[in-house]
């Protein structure tokens, strides 16, 4: 018997996947004939901002449409079917219900996007993502490989500085333990420094194009009073400790030389209390908005009672929050001269936006207008650890990806999916969390996904997949952690596995620094340690250089369609489609050997990556091992060639 529904089956839902306005999308469903059914229909309802009111739409918030019959299949199931046109941009949920003999049925989601008969018509639903058919993101990303640098820990020249605040501690011991207990007043004042600076990653871009990179990706780089410099107490100005803006200059125009482009962060949803527009420690001439409501950037803030009760991010008083839609500050930001588009001017690629669920929907449709009107091709990518397709914040739904505000975001669900297929999951489930962000993703959001498996926020990537959960643990326990032999061992087994998943899935692969050279850490400031030039895991350091090579010479890892073609309960394979372009990847996670069957196109193709093998039409993954292959448009049938070619997804029987 044929399930009911599945919109990940073209067979059921065409095309397949988030979709512009005016698209027709056809849709069908296979009801028992013993049903009865004598009317079935299509139920769309547009999403609402409060997510409350889908309970009880609106209006024309919830519409109906007749399908039509279409047929037997067999003698016991039969078809219907019908073309539906989303009119605008949005969010949509749909589901289906029938007629029937004994009374209204309903047709409700499953998790792996089938969907199951019920009496009930309050069941999940199915969603369908429509985008701005005028919506386009920058093709430069595409295919590529980004590297994420924490500055002060990368690289050092030893160059001198100017203007360096005397209240900093400027380490020497380069690979030393970061600072993390609390000062005699039981504060952490995240204000030890190794020296890392521009000059130092200019040094070591020509590492960088070993790797494949292109595009970097700096954590921030503006005045600040901590070293994460996530405090920003300047936008104006770049930190002195990294060096000059003849240095910034000097390390766009070096980067561009081979082939890199350099992303800046943007944190624009809270300043530091210590900075040039608040002034709380009155470092600074002023005057700020702490010091005297006559400030120009009072209106920044918002006070409950001045000046010493105010809004602060998660409640740090040292990160007072910002209007982002107050008048001046879009203005110093967003302007003609504002500092979104002067470093834009000066060369930078774009913005990757901090906490870009705190942002305004107002704030980013005028941060995309500012950007794209300075350099249609300058990147926007925000920091969602959600799917940011249906994500909700602060009571409504957001709209991040259909067309007028991010060209992409930071891809967490994958990294989630990642490392808990490796640490025992099921194939079967990483599966079904893959494909839950390419259904709902636009095509050109998907194609620049930041894939991640470490950040400055996480665990570092083999920490994670090999170490002991830290479960809540304080920074005592985290501060005395490393990988025992045996755990390093398997943890460099497994970022094996994680990086091939990372570098061939759909999107960007985002390797933290570091990462590839086996650096272990738990969470901040353990995973922000300084670079171990010269004491990296050598082997590791080799598997991401071809790892580099596999991906900027694989055409299908650029924009093509990701198909599942088998899973057991530790392995999986799936296959990259681009025209006749294709790329095969294989992981087994489990303690045994395993074989997957694969389909014609793959017999007797040669394993370029990994210790798998295929013979005929098997590929055989020994234990913790991995295969990655290749196929160009004259090694595959036409009829393959030609199937692969659309960028959908189709369900294989046996997953």
């Amino acid at each position: 018997m044929l399930p009911p529904f599945d919109s990940r089956n073209l067979h059921y839902r065409s095309p397949f996947g988030a979709q512009p306005a005016g698209q027709a999308v056809f849709f069908r469903i296979c009801l028992p004939r013993e049903l009865g059914c004598t009317a079935a229909r299509l139920c769309v309802q547009r999403a609402a901002e409060d997510p409350a009111e889908d309970a009880c739409p609106a209006g024309d918030a919830l519409q109906r449409f007749s399908m039509f019959w279409a047929g037997m299949e067999g003698d016991r199931q039969e078809w219907w079917d019908i073309h539906y046109v989303p009119d605008a941009p949005g969010l949509y949920w749909y589901w289906f219900e029938a007629d029937a003999a004994e009374g209204a049925r309903f047709l409700a989601r499953l998790p792996d996007g089938t969907g199951t008969l019920t009496g009930d018509g309050a069941g999940p639903r199915w969603q369908l993502t429509c985008y701005d058919p005028a919506f386009r993101t920058p093709g430069w990303l595409a295919g590529g490989i980004m590297y994420q640098v924490f500055p002060d820990r990368f690289a050092r020249s030893g160059k001198p500085k100017e203007g360096v605040p005397a209240d900093r501690v400027l380490r020497e011991d380069w690979g030393g333990q970061p600072a993390w207990r609390p000062d005699e007043r039981g504060v952490v004042r995240n204000n030890d420094y190794f020296g890392g600076d521009f000059k130092g990653l200019e040094s070591r871009l020509d590492r960088l194009a070993e790797l494949g990179v292109t595009c970097l990706y700096l954590n921030p780089v503006f005045e600040a009073h901590s070293n994460h410099r996530y405090d920003t107490a300047d936008y104006t100005r770049l930190d002195p400790l990294l060096g000059t803006e003849e240095d910034f200059l000097s390390l766009l125009r070096a980067a561009a030389q081979v082939g890199i482009r350099v992303l800046l962060d943007g944190v624009f949803s809270h300043t530091g209390s210590d900075s040039v527009y608040f002034n709380r420690e009155g470092r600074y001439p002023g005057p700020g908005a702490y010091q005297t409501p006559a400030s120009p950037y009072f209106s920044w803030y918002t006070f409950d009672r001045w000046p010493d009760q105010y809004d602060a991010w998660w409640g740090f008083v040292t990160m007072p929050e910002v209007n982002e839609n107050d008048p001046a500050f879009r203005e110093y930001l967003l302007g003609e001269d504002g500092v979104v588009r002067r470093r834009l001017r000066q060369g930078a690629a774009g913005w990757r936006l901090d906490v870009a669920d705190e942002l305004p929907d107002e704030f980013l449709d005028g941060l995309r207008r500012a950007v794209k009107a300075e350099n249609p091709e300058a990147l926007l990518l925000g920091e969602v650890w959600e799917d940011a397709s249906n994500k909700i914040s602060y009571g409504h739904r957001r709209r991040y990806l259909l067309g007028r505000q991010l060209d992409s975001v930071m891809n967490y669900p994958f990294r989630g999916a990642i490392l808990d297929f490796l640490r025992g999951g099921k194939a079967a489930d990483f599966f079904i969390r893959i494909l839950d962000v390419v259904e709902n993703y636009p095509p050109q959001v998907l194609r620049g996904l930041m894939n991640l498996i470490g950040t400055h926020d996480t665990e570092r990537a083999i920490t994670a997949l090999a170490g002991e959960p830290a479960e809540g643990r304080g920074r005592d326990w985290q501060a005395a952690q490393s990988l025992t032999p045996e755990q390093r061992a398997q943890g460099l087994r497994r970022m094996r596995l994680a990086s091939a998943l990372q570098y061939t899935l759909p999107g960007v692969p985002c390797v933290y620094y570091g990462d590839e050279a086996g650096m272990e850490g738990y969470r901040d400031p353990f995973c922000r340690g300084c670079y171990p030039w010269g004491g990296e895991d050598a082997g590791l350091l080799q598997w991401y250089r071809r790892l580099g090579r596999l991906r900027l010479n694989a055409p299908a890892l650029r924009e093509g369609g990701f198909r599942p073609l088998a899973a057991t309960q530790d392995a999986l394979c799936y296959e990259r489609v681009d025209g006749g372009a294709r790329l095969l990847c294989g992981v087994n996670a489990g303690g045994e050997g395993t074989a997957l069957r694969l389909p014609e196109a793959w017999r007797g193709a040669t394993v370029s990556l990994g210790g798998g093998r295929i013979e005929g039409d098997t590929l055989f993954l020994p234990p913790e091992d991995c295969a990655v292959a290749t196929l160009t448009a004259g090694d595959a049938p036409p009829a393959e060639a030609a199937e692969g070619s659309r960028q959908t997804v189709e369900r294989d029987a046996g997953i």
